[in-house]
């Protein structure tokens, strides 16, 4: 873990259903999901709602609009995931382990993935992307692949994962190491066995 990780200079938008921003020598927190994972029509009014606030309320946040942000909209989304709506595909070891292969496929070489839990509908992932490679262009490579294999396993055609990907800057060594823990701890809180999900971490705990 490096101070520079956090003093980010110049932070770019981009946008299509859900607003994505992108910095040089930044980490990220992604979530990335199965097209089922979640009904559509609550998916859409909680995107419509984000992208909503988000006009209203671009960054830098303060620590009042963050508390606001993180209840909102991310601990809603991570309690319809928990609850296991949908296939629940990578709960099934097969199309789990093509997740786990892509998620590692060019770990130190476009991306340094600092941790990652692989649940049965959907991934958590802290990712930080090396010089000339894009938190996008990763997560488009990442989701291609292990998409058209598990396809193949499942014997279905159209979209495994959800088009869209939750991501945002870790801003901070406090943000920083609650993704981690919250890597660490959700497969808990789900009250999932060992064997229905993958756990990574990159720098793991010595005490």
């Amino acid at each position: 873990m490096e101070i520079s990780d956090f003093k980010l200079l110049e932070i770019t938008t981009a946008s299509r259903k859900l607003p994505h921003w992108s910095a040089d020598h930044a980490t990220y927190w992604v979530t990335y999901r199965l097209a089922d994972s979640i009904p559509k029509i609550k998916l859409d009014a909680w995107k419509t709602e984000l992208a909503e606030w988000t006009a209203k309320h671009p960054p830098p946040w303060d620590e009042v609009t963050k508390k606001e942000h993180r209840e909102r909209f991310t601990l809603r989304i991570e309690k319809w995931l928990d609850a296991g709506m949908g296939s629940c595909a990578l709960a099934r070891p097969d199309v789990r382990e093509e997740a786990r292969k892509s998620l590692l496929w060019f770990e130190g070489e476009r991306y340094e993935l600092r941790g990652a839990v692989i649940m049965p509908t959907h991934v958590h992932c802290v990712i930080k992307p090396f010089k000339g490679h894009t938190i996008s262009s990763i997560l488009k490579s990442i989701k291609n692949a292990s998409g058209l294999r598990a396809n193949r396993i499942l014997g279905k055609t159209g979209a495994f994962w959800q088009a869209e990907s939750y991501d945002h800057i870790v801003r901070d060594e406090t943000q920083y190491e609650n993704c981690l823990r919250y890597i660490r701890e959700n497969p808990l809180k789900a009250g999932l066995k060992e064997e229905a999900y993958w756990l990574y971490e990159r720098y793991p705990r010595t005490t």
